[in-house]
């Protein structure tokens, strides 16, 4: 599937990955709730009024990045999958 099938996949809360893509067990899926510690120690729940609270987190072999971008080659891809 093309980068627009897997978007619209993880926005029903499928998780989608690449089939070129070298980590094992590597993906991204929609991130919802997000929130963070502020300098002086408060949980701020990041919900913005025109964008929400979602964000696109990427699950790789080192950890969890949230807000990933996608790069040219991942946008033109045709070798998306559900997993």
């Amino acid at each position: 599937m093309d980068f627009g099938q897997a978007l619209d996949a993880i926005k029903r809360g499928h998780k989608a990955a690449r089939e070129g893509w070298n980590g094992k067990n590597q993906y991204i899926e929609i991130a919802s709730n997000i929130s963070y510690i502020n300098s002086d120690g408060y949980t701020v729940n990041a919900d913005h009024s025109a964008i929400g609270n979602k964000a696109i987190a990427f699950v790789g072999t080192s950890g969890v990045q949230l807000g990933w971008l996608a790069s040219q080659a991942d946008m033109l891809a045709e070798d998306w999958r559900i997993v």
